[in-house]
Parts: structure tokens; C-alpha cells; sequence
């Protein structure tokens, strides 16, 4: 997915009346430039959950214009490190800090769900890798993200409850590489 951000205006600046462009595919699968509207990311907003759940199973930021406005914000320098901040804190709760923790993570009270301690104990490693990779400058893949976000919000999941046969640590393999 490709966008642009900027002013509507030669030589403004951007801010709050910014506009994007993004590119879309049709129905015969060209790719058509598409102004990204305000109302295109609240929409974003308000449908997160189910937009993170397409992005997360491989769909296609390309094929509607609140899957690209949501893959925008998802992929935000500062939307990964929200990310990054949050598999820190659940590391520090499991007994794991990081070697250096973000001060603003530091100053939140852990989690309050009940963590599979030793499974993240068993994957402290590839953890602090995911939040390293999140933080990496440059582009990171918006399926990633948008399954790393999946595992930590989903509190029956393997991070807060044993499950049996479960594949945590090849599902944050694939989300390192």
C-alpha cells in the first residue's frame, strides 16, 4: 500500500486539515489514486477490531479505503511504538524487563489480566525481538502489526492462558522475520 500525506495547499504545512492519497485496486485489480477523507480514518477508528482481524488473516490494504487508512495508522512510527511499549510492559510483569525500558512504560502499572508467565518466560527472547522489530525504522508489514496487536488484545490467548497445543512461538517467529 502506497500513500501520501500532505496539504491540500502549495506550501503548507501539514497538520490538522492534512489530506492523503492512497492507492486502491478496482474490481479488474488496477491501482487507482484515492483521497484519504477525515471521515476515512474515524471510520478507521471505529472499526479497528474487525479492520486489525482482515489485516491480521492477509487481506489486502488496497482493496478499500478504511483498510488503507487503518493500515496507515497501524503503521505509524508511533502506533509501533505504543506496540513495542506494550510487549516491554508484559516482558517486565512476567519477570522479564528489558534491558531498557521506555520511562513513560516504566511509569504504568503492569497489566491486570493473568499472564502465562512461563510462556512468556520460555519466549522472552523472540518477545523483545518483536518489540525491537516494531521499533525498527523503516517499513514493517502491516499483516505484522496488525497480528502482533491480535495477540496482545486477545486475553484468552496464549500470552494470558496456557492452550494446548498452541503455536505462540512460531507465530512470533513469522512476526520477527
Amino acid at each position: 500500500m502506497t500513500s501520501t500525506t500532505g496539504s491540500t495547499h502549495p506550501g503548507g504545512a501539514t497538520g490538522p486539515g492534512r489530506t492523503g492519497h492512497v492507492l486502491l485496486c478496482d474490481e479488474l485489480g488496477r491501482l487507482s489514486l484515492r483521497r484519504l477523507r477525515p471521515w476515512h480514518r474515524v471510520l478507521a477508528r471505529c472499526a479497528a477490531a474487525r479492520l486489525d482481524r482482515e489485516l491480521a488473516a492477509g487481506t489486502s490494504p488496497e482493496s478499500s479505503v478504511t483498510l488503507a487508512a487503518r493500515a496507515i495508522q497501524l503503521t505509524s512510527m508511533t502506533f509501533r511504538r505504543n506496540l513495542a511499549t506494550s510487549v516491554q510492559r508484559i516482558l517486565a510483569a512476567a519477570g522479564h524487563p528489558p534491558a531498557i525500558m521506555p520511562s513513560r512504560a516504566a511509569s504504568i502499572p503492569p497489566p491486570r489480566l493473568p499472564l502465562n508467565r512461563p510462556q512468556i518466560s520460555q519466549l522472552a527472547r523472540p518477545l523483545a525481538r518483536l518489540a525491537g522489530s516494531l521499533t525498527a525504522p523503516g517499513p514493517v508489514p502491516v499483516q505484522t502489526v496488525a497480528m502482533a496487536i491480535r495477540l496482545l488484545a486477545d486475553g484468552t490467548g496464549p500470552l494470558y492462558h496456557p492452550i494446548p497445543g498452541d503455536d505462540l512461538a512460531d507465530l512470533i517467529e513469522k512476526l520477527t522475520r
